[in-house]
């Protein structure tokens, strides 16, 4: 059982500070499994899970199960004081969430009719999960679904456009939702507000151009830093303008901004009431990337040397779990163990092979173990059954993934 309460077992509380010591660890406590293999080490994950409370600076962290997608992890951090609520990707995946936990909300807006039907008439479901919504049309096609006085009442927050609009740089940032302004979102609570049958509830800020984009590699850097000042100028303000205007519209429950990368900027903006956070739990290699802070790596996965085509390159079979994101090279798997091994440029992460070149491939035999970490976090999981959970030098249990549970949402 993952208990995250409980101190550390690891003799070394950053054992990963020693790569070869870590990497060699975790092939002999999972040697008896075949590949692909993947793991969550116990001690990692409760470094990074106390680590991001810290950087949060006090506000409540609501964790993002794209994130994660493993009901085991979302249990153990949400017994951790500091985290509550959890920011789903689908509303299959909430309702379903929502069987064993009180404070759902959807992070996207959903079209499900069946789901809607099924949420309508469930008067638990309905008290325990928020959807999101950025358009009156959300609100049509949930009442024509199920029209108010013939289901629950439906709890709603709204999805606010974080971006930030440059003069000379142009959007920055993610398309998310149509409501910039604090006109915009005031304009749209007053429409809810109007209609039978829903609560506004909340408010939704993804500053995605902060939380996701690491501020500390490539010849970009000096850029992406400037970009972001100026965003994080702009949210300051367009928060509070947005959360004053309609704070005599509707008492919200909750004004949610944040990500893994932007959890110290969030944490002090005054205006946001609690922040989501997911990917650093986990700790993927992008978020090598960034100044402040270095997520312990939590998670990885391990594929087997199959092939030698050339003195130099060894061949894993499998390899391709791609992140979300532009098909760029900072969202393949990075081969970390043994060190010094990198994909080819005109193969890159296969689905089925992955060709790796290096000195190491010189020593490396058929059948042995190369280790990898993910960009991200969730996506591992829908190539999974389980995670193997080490704790010191031996595997403790075993974590089902949604994959595992029969669950497949996106």
């Amino acid at each position: 059982m993952l208990d995250l309460i409980a101190g550390p077992t690891n003799p070394s509380p950053r054992a990963w500070e020693d790569p070869a010591r870590w990497w060699s660890r975790l092939s002999e406590a999972t040697a008896h499994l075949p590949a692909p293999v993947a793991i969550i080490d116990a001690d990692a994950l409760r470094h990074n899970a106390l680590d991001m409370l810290v950087r949060a600076g006090g506000i409540p962290i609501r964790v993002a199960s794209k994130s994660v997608r493993v009901r085991a992890v979302l249990d153990a951090v949400l017994k951790l004081p500091g985290y509550r609520g959890i920011l789903a990707f689908t509303l299959g995946e909430a309702l379903w969430l929502a069987e064993t936990h009180d404070d759902v909300v959807v992070g996207y807006p959903s079209v499900d009719r069946a789901g809607i039907a099924r949420l309508g008439q469930d008067e638990i479901a309905a008290s325990r999960i928020t959807l999101m919504i950025d358009d009156p049309a959300h609100l049509d096609l949930i009442d024509a679904v199920a029209a108010p006085g013939r289901r629950a009442e439906i709890r709603v927050a709204i999805d606010a456009d974080a971006s930030w609009r440059s003069s000379a740089l142009g959007h920055i940032g993610v398309r998310r939702s149509p409501l910039y302004t604090a006109a915009d979102v005031a304009r749209f609570a007053r429409t809810i507000a109007r209609r039978d049958g829903f609560r506004l509830v909340g408010l939704q800020m993804y500053e995605a151009q902060i939380a996701g984009q690491g501020d500390d590699a490539g010849t970009d850097a000096p850029l992406i830093r400037f970009a972001q000042a100026r965003s994080r100028e702009d949210l300051l303000r367009r928060r509070t303008e947005i959360a004053t205007a309609i704070s005599d519209i509707a008492p919200l429950e909750f004004l949610n901004g944040g990500g893994t990368g932007s959890l110290e900027f969030t944490g002090s903006d005054e205006s946001v009431t609690e922040a989501t956070a997911g990917s650093g739990l986990l700790g993927g290699h992008l978020f090598d990337g960034y100044r402040s802070f270095q997520p312990a790596p939590a998670s990885a996965f391990a594929f087997d040397v199959v092939r030698r085509p050339a003195a130099d390159i060894v061949t894993v079979l499998g390899g391709g779990w791609i992140a979300s994101g532009p098909s760029v090279a900072s969202r393949q798997p990075r081969a970390v163990w043994p060190a010094g091994l990198r994909t080819l440029a005109r193969e890159a992460a296969g689905e089925v092979q992955t060709p790796l070149q290096g000195r190491a491939a010189r020593s490396m035999s058929i059948g042995d173990r190369v280790w990898f970490r993910h960009a991200k976090s969730g996506e591992p999981a829908e190539r999974i059954d389980a995670y193997q959970l080490v704790s010191g030098d031996e595997v403790v249990d075993e974590l089902p993934t949604y994959r595992g549970e029969g669950k497949a949402f996106l």
